[in-house]
């Protein structure tokens, strides 16, 4: 639901009555994840999606019933063998959606509006609801800030409330959307309850060393995949606002220094233009040591060997260098700023999510990928 959290804050400040639809788990070939949304308000507005149309009109239909008679209830959606035009998933996956109705008066409102306003503000905040167990529990909502505060709570036992609290903080610190299984209070027996759990997190960031013009095709790939990004370098007459104007951010400072001061974590893409060893060597000899998603350096494949030894003797282990992708970017055949830009972005992609990075067609490896959990680490300044 956080996905389209702007536009439900919207909806809510006015005051407007909703029912939204979320994607609580997929199997097989599902085109979207769990916490993935479609919301339709009393008028009929819709915005969202949650299987790229395959089942988009019966979901509908599904939130104007909520909306109806106040009912949450979980769906399933799967292919019809029968008849592939019926309502399913002709792409032959499957998916479980909780539908639920956030009226005025719905108890579950305050909370909801709370998670959504801090997401629309690009706020720190995890939603745990209810997705499966006994119907009067479905879509109860629990709202856990990264200090650990709570809005909201899902009416039964404490030690419930206590332990939703706990795996929220758990999924927040990681970045993390999906479910879990608990007991009705709160243990890890009992009759289950399946949470799902939603963070709201800043966007991730992109940092690209090297104001070069490759570095402006990559900042606009890199601004679509929705990260934040900034550009470093070292030397003013390239490092401007104006030949960069899409980045969040700017930066004329050594690129080591820079990286050793600022806040990076686990999802957060270092991408390293410069091909420069008096800027390379000391800049990847850090990021190789830092808990990020990935690390990639352009050059030609004798700079990478060049490279490669000058980090060894650097200090830098077998280990460390494993995790250098370099030359950068995935073999597209790229040519154009523009190309690279783009074989540097499907690596990322690639790497975030486990996949191989060679073409679907023919291939009988999964389409969606489920890549690992990415560590709860951040770092927000290296000595």
């Amino acid at each position: 639901m956080l996905d389209i959290a702007a536009e439900l804050h919207r909806w809510v400040e006015q005051g407007r009555d909703f029912a939204v639809a979320t994607v609580v788990a997929v199997g097989g070939s599902a085109p979207r994840l769990p916490g993935a949304a479609l919301a339709v308000d009393a008028g009929g507005t819709v915005v969202g999606s949650v299987s790229g149309g395959c089942v988009e009109g019966a979901l509908y239909e599904r939130c104007r019933d909520a909306l109806r008679d106040g009912e949450t209830v979980l769906e399933r959606f799967g292919y019809g063998d029968e008849d592939a035009f019926a309502v399913g998933l002709t792409c032959g996956g499957v998916i479980d959606v909780l539908v639920a109705p956030v009226r005025a008066a719905d108890p579950v409102r305050p909370a909801l509006a709370a998670v959504l306003a801090a997401a629309a503000r690009g706020e720190t905040a995890a939603l745990a609801r209810i997705a499966g167990g006994p119907d009067r529990l479905l879509g109860r909502a629990l709202v856990v800030g990264p200090d650990g505060s709570r809005t909201g709570g899902f009416g039964g036992h404490p030690e419930l409330d206590r332990t939703a609290a706990a795996e929220a903080g758990a999924f927040l610190a990681a970045g993390r959307t999906g479910t879990l299984e608990i007991g009705a209070r709160g243990s890890r027996c009992g009759a289950p309850l399946t949470l799902l759990i939603e963070s709201a997190a800043p966007a991730p960031r992109m940092i690209v060393f090297g104001a070069i013009d490759f570095a402006s095709a990559l900042v606009r790939v890199g601004k679509f995949l929705g990260h934040h990004v900034t550009v470093c370098d070292a030397r003013p007459v390239f490092a401007t606002p104006a030949r960069f104007p899409e980045a969040d951010e700017v930066v004329t400072e050594w690129p080591h220094e820079y990286l050793a001061r600022t806040a990076v974590d686990a999802r957060t893409v270092l991408c390293v233009l410069t091909h420069d060893a008096k800027f390379d060597i000391p800049l990847l000899r850090l990021a190789l040591r830092l808990p990020v998603a990935y690390v990639g350096a352009m050059g030609s494949r004798r700079t990478h060997l060049d490279r490669e030894a000058r980090l060894r003797e650097a200090g830098v282990s077998d280990l460390e260098l494993a995790r250098l992708r370099s030359p950068i970017g995935l073999d597209l055949g790229a040519r154009t700023p523009e190309e690279t830009a783009l074989s540097i972005a499907a690596e990322i992609v690639a790497t975030r999510h486990a996949g191989t990075g060679a073409a679907l067609t023919g291939a009988r490896t999964p389409i969606h990928h489920d890549g690992p959990a990415a560590p709860a680490a951040r770092i927000d300044s290296v000595a």
